[in-house]
């Protein structure tokens, strides 16, 4: 019967959507995860009777037709860029982004990716880098007998060493926006790529022409709400739960007409 088919699409979408749900709640404590959710679209109709066909010689027209629909396919996971909360670290080299924007970041072989999470420690030669060791772009170096460092809410960089107590500007970290932010594609280790749907990225100073700024000693926690994923995953739950039963109730009555046939 069409239904048992039915309803393990149904199945199907649902534990999907479970494993989707699985990963926002692992990730929560994430720096700067962006939460994603799971989109359906109902699969095509075999139509027994279209709507508007003609049923009679005098022109009488049909006002409801007979369509049956065979079930439901996944169409997208995507995810929702909505800003994450601050969390105050008291640590020189954490900075969140509060508005748009990614940092860009350069992986070791030579292509750019992008991200939101700005926990960023100093390598050996005092370069600003990820926790993966990728190089924070465009390049800043730090003194090794740098007393104090000061990122402020336009990505300026400066130092105070012991030879000179005035603040030294030592570069600029810079921002980088997609029109389609949503397109950006995940690889791990909180890092987008750019794609053809995401759009070409586009740079700039923080704090300028429609880019977030900069917030030193803090971090951009993940956007996850705990209630609404628990809420989600008991919908999700439950709709699992119901199309089994429509298996369980279409097995009964295959089995019943079967036994008529005895």
């Amino acid at each position: 019967m069409r239904a048992l088919h039915t309803a393990a699409t149904g199945m199907m979408a649902q534990e999907l959507n479970v494993q989707v749900i699985s990963n926002n709640i692992a990730n929560m404590r994430t720096t700067g995860y962006k939460r994603q959710r799971a989109e359906f679209q109902d699969l095509l109709y075999e139509h027994v009777r279209r709507i508007g066909t003609q049923t009679s010689d005098q022109g009488n027209i049909l006002p409801v037709g007979i369509d049956l629909g065979s079930g439901v396919k996944t169409v997208g996971t995507p995810r929702i860029m909505t800003q994450g909360n601050l969390l105050p670290t008291g640590r020189d080299l954490d900075v969140a982004i509060r508005g748009e924007g990614f940092f860009k970041i350069e992986l070791p072989d030579g292509t750019h990716a992008y991200t939101r999470d700005g926990s960023f420690e100093m390598d050996a030669e005092g370069r600003l880098v990820t926790a993966q060791g990728s190089v924070v772009q465009p390049g800043i170096n730090i003194p090794e007998n740098a007393n104090a460092i000061s990122i402020n809410a336009l990505g300026q960089v400066s130092v105070t060493t012991p030879d000179n107590a005035e603040p030294q500007v030592l570069g600029q970290l810079n921002l980088t926006r997609f029109v389609n932010k949503a397109g950006l594609q995940p690889i791990g280790d909180n890092l987008f790529i750019e794609t053809t749907a995401s759009g070409a990225p586009q740079d700039g100073t923080a704090g300028a022409d429609g880019m977030g700024d900069l917030q030193q000693r803090n971090l951009e926690q993940a956007n996850v709400e705990a209630v609404t994923e628990i809420s989600n995953l008991i919908a999700a739950q439950r709709a699992y739960e119901m199309n089994a039963k429509v298996i369980t109730a279409t097995d009964q009555m295959l089995q019943s007409s079967a036994n008529l046939m005895r």
